[in-house]
């Protein structure tokens, strides 16, 4: 926004407050870690000195799910704080269909330089634009690039089979050195992350949960094939420890690899750089690729990141798409890049001439974002993702068969859509 018109924003906000005895406040609701949290009052100051509106900062803690329900206790009591706020991107169909999100069409918010797939994937609803991206994640895959190279391969898989073929030859001979090496270790425990894993490889072999129109499409062959793949990785090759179902989440898995007893490894982008710490066993020995994919099919990262809304019950909307498109601004997306280590949702950062000198990853994570699927964005995908936990979780392992697994989640999400329909 140029600065003419904050300036302009902000005269009329000073007389509305005189008007009304100081209120309302603008407020934002944001959690995460100590850093991040001192990075986002920086940002406010900032914001204040610049516009000459106050805003109030209402602070969450870094738990994802306890975050989520304070968003939804403020929303379904018709609070007028927060005004603004970062919610998971798997939260937006939920919020979106309470009608609890101010549409943003009217306040000049320009969506032009951000991914466009994430913006109409997930920001889209009823055809009105809810929400910004401010940062976003993908799965990745993370390799050893020397035990690779010393075991004669030239380049990361493309496909799965090359994935799986590559960590039988690795692993075997690391053996021999390291009793705890794996080919491929990755989040397999019932929670959230096994719904993300599970996405990107059902999508990446013709498959997946949804189809367009809404249906189930969990029990089709592609995607039984897929999640027959998943288990196969522990039991039938066992290149993947017996503990994935049980144990393994991000942290589990990330330190699994950066104790260098892993090949291969799916993660999200925050694992960069702490495998590239000076304490890391890994340093300098990292490479980073889209995930693999099934022939005559593409590769699938699970999109993740928090996106900027605002309330449906915002005292102060004009205040409130100022500061939203304040933090969406390019020199505020820089900048966190640059201090946060964030991945921005504008495009443009990731040709930055300084973006690129100073976080040459970047790069290749922007085809990974660009062909990201988001998680279903319907308003009962909580209870779809419990379902899918379940089974999923009981198909790895082995106390059902793959087949039987996705037929009794077909049956658990088709119930759930129906129940919804009919409310």
């Amino acid at each position: 926004m140029k600065r003419s018109f904050i300036s302009l924003l902000a005269a009329v906000s000073l007389l509305f407050l005189v008007g009304c005895g100081g209120d309302p406040q603008l407020s934002f609701m944001v959690g995460g870690a100590p850093n991040e949290i001192a990075y986002w009052e920086s940002v406010v100051r900032q914001f204040e000195q610049e516009s000459g509106i106050p805003v109030k900062i209402i602070r969450q803690t870094t738990d994802t799910d306890q975050r989520k329900q304070s968003i939804i206790m403020a929303l379904r009591g018709r609070q007028s704080d927060p005004d603004v706020m970062l919610v998971d991107v798997a939260w937006i169909g939920q919020l979106a269909a309470s009608d609890w999100l101010h549409p943003l069409d009217e306040y000049d918010i320009d969506v032009s330089n951000f991914f466009e797939s994430v913006i109409s994937l997930a920001n889209i609803y009823d055809g009105n634009l809810i929400g910004v991206p401010l940062y976003v994640d993908g799965g990745l895959l993370y390799y050893r690039k020397d035990l690779l190279e010393k075991y004669g391969f030239d380049a990361p898989p493309q496909h799965w089979e090359e994935l799986l073929e590559m960590a039988l030859t690795v692993q075997e001979n690391e053996r021999h050195l390291n009793r705890n090496f794996w080919g491929y270790v990755w989040q397999g425990a019932q929670y959230e992350g096994l719904i993300c894993n599970a996405l990107e490889i059902f999508t990446s072999a013709g498959g997946g949960i949804l189809d367009e129109q809404g249906n189930s499409i969990v029990s089709s062959p592609n995607t039984i094939k897929a999640l027959e793949f998943m288990r196969s990785l522990i039991h039938e090759y066992m290149v993947s420890p017996p503990n994935t179902y049980t144990d393994m989440r991000e942290e589990e898995v990330r330190m699994a690899f950066q104790a260098g007893n892993a090949l291969f490894q799916r993660n999200w982008p925050y694992a960069w750089s702490l495998h590239n710490a000076d304490d890391s066993k890994v340093q300098g020995k990292v490479g980073i690729a889209p995930l693999p994919f099934y022939p005559q099919h593409t590769s699938a990262a699970t999109l993740g990141g928090w996106h900027a809304v605002i309330s449906t019950f915002t005292d102060v909307p004009e205040q409130a798409a100022a500061f939203l498109r304040y933090i969406t601004s390019y020199d505020v997306q820089k900048e966190m890049t640059l201090n946060l280590g964030w991945n921005p949702g504008r495009i443009d950062i990731y040709d930055d001439p300084q973006i690129m000198e100073t976080l040459p990853h970047l790069v290749e994570l922007k085809p990974v974002f660009e062909n990201a699927v988001p998680r279903p964005i319907v308003p009962y995908y909580a209870e779809i993702s419990q379902a899918l936990q379940e089974h999923l979780n009981a198909a790895l392992a082995g106390q059902t068969s793959p087949e039987d697994a996705l037929k009794q989640a077909d049956r658990a999400i088709t119930a759930i859509i129906s129940t919804y329909e009919q409310n």
